[in-house]
């Protein structure tokens, strides 16, 4: 899941100057993206294979969590802007910490869900505390560079976090993936708490009544509402890299697979692709280049509904479902490619003068829903076609195993009937706006 860089203006002198806060701001948000995929990634497994929890279960505690942290940071950012950036900071850190230290040393069910929302609190304070110091640190001239550096930070961060992950994960086991992401939340809040010294104080933060202002008015447009909840079909899907895939793979690949690896395609398309469609696309309507990578979707999610079956013997020393997943997870970073910058472009310029920031504060309510959604969807899925291993029954054949998993692939069809809804929505959604626009620049004119 991964940030757009945003696009330089066309009359920009931008320069790589930076002031010390900007870099070790930056520092920290590589520090808390480690933290929070490494242990993203692994939470699903988490909560089944070590705290307990059923697959469905798991799906509404991992759904609830990944929603709220998407819903919370535009009211956290509010709070953050009263203390100051590095109070915000050191605050946010020490949950981070505090909480990923207690998911590992405590799991037992009631305790887990309060340590969860310790951190998704604590990670609902980062966005806004982060982006502003970049903000607050950068100018008119290298801001567009300041945010590509963000950006590029952010997926860096994501990429180490996976990549390292499965060593611990495999090594030392499952409940020691907190204490990695805890280690590198407390790292951050040492910066934090020793080094980070800014300047200025955060400002212009909506307060918490603003806030809730912009989300009423948010809910009184037709065209945020609806290309909100039609977006999200599109994280929907993506957000079974996380719900799913690493329950799938280990499931039908076994303990030694490294879903982590595989989920780290996505990043890795996302920075290599983003910024050239973005400016190949430039002067289209950024609908059309949404519906691109809507079409796209269903496409990706058919390469893992195939991944069962695959290619007939290894590909590049790579076992078939490697290889098809893998495909599928880039076709969904390139088709993000298409759709999380121009979604973003969208979203502001529908909102009311001088409420931008406000509006924009609250557009990641898609993957509110899509959290949501995905994650629940995922636990009932999984239970039906994929279940847990350690809910089968004792004795059985290594073919009668293979008998409780010869449909696995069948969970992927409901999310391509989701990315298919998803593209028509869009290309309805489409028609009927570009109608309306002709009619009221005709009565205008």
């Amino acid at each position: 899941m991964t940030e757009p860089a945003p696009t330089a203006a066309p009359d920009a002198k931008p320069t790589w100057s930076f002031p010390r806060e900007f870099w070790l701001a930056n520092f920290m948000e590589l520090c808390e993206r480690a933290a929070y995929y490494g242990f993203f990634i692994a939470l699903t497994l988490y909560l089944t294979n070590v705290v307990g929890f059923s697959d469905k279960e798991t799906g509404i505690v991992g759904g609830v969590f990944y929603a709220g942290i998407y819903l919370l940071p535009p009211f956290t950012g509010a709070v953050a802007d009263r203390i100051g950036f590095r109070s915000g900071l050191v605050l946010a850190f020490g949950l981070l910490a505090c909480g990923y230290t207690l998911l590992g040393l405590f799991p037992h069910k009631v305790a887990v869900l309060f340590f969860l929302a310790v951190v998704m609190t604590g990670g609902s304070f980062i966005k806004p505390l982060i982006t502003g110091t970049v903000s607050k640190t950068s100018s008119a001239e290298n801001r567009a560079r300041a945010f590509s550096l963000f950006y590029w930070v952010v997926n860096i961060g994501a990429f180490g976090g996976k990549t390292f992950v499965p060593f611990i994960r495999q090594g030392l086991g499952l409940q020691y993936v907190s204490l990695f992401s805890a280690a590198m939340a407390l790292v951050a809040m040492l910066c934090a708490l020793l080094l980070f010294h800014p300047s200025q104080r955060a400002g212009g933060a909506p307060t918490t009544a603003e806030a809730l202002a912009a989300l009423r008015g948010i809910f009184t447009q037709p065209r945020l509402v609806a290309l909100t909840l039609i977006v999200a079909g599109f994280w929907t899907i993506q957000s079974q890299m996380y719900a799913t895939m690493p329950k799938y793979v280990i499931r039908l690949l076994g303990p030694g697979a490294k879903p982590e690896w595989l989920a780290n395609v996505n990043p890795l398309v996302v920075v290599l692709c983003v910024v050239p469609v973005t400016q190949l696309l430039r002067k289209h309507p950024a609908v059309n280049s949404m519906l691109v990578g809507m079409a796209l979707m269903p496409l990706s999610v058919l390469a893992m509904a195939t991944s069962q079956a695959g290619p007939a013997g290894a590909v590049l020393g790579m076992h078939p479902l490697t290889v098809m997943m893998t495909l599928g997870i880039a076709i969904q970073g390139f088709a993000e490619c298409f759709i999380s910058p121009r979604f973003l472009e969208y979203f502001s310029l529908q909102a009311p003068r001088g409420q931008e920031g406000l509006y924009l504060g609250f557009s990641h309510l898609h993957s509110f829903f899509s959290a949501l959604a995905g994650f629940f969807l995922s636990g009932f899925l999984l239970d039906a076609y994929c279940p847990d291993p350690a809910k089968l029954p004792p004795g059985l054949t290594e073919a009668q195993r293979a008998a409780y998993y010869a449909d696995a692939h069948k969970l992927w069809y409901v999310f391509i009937a989701i990315g298919l809804a998803a593209a028509v929505a869009l290309a309805v959604f489409r028609a009927i706006t570009v109608r309306l626009d002709r009619k009221a620049a005709a009565s205008a004119g």
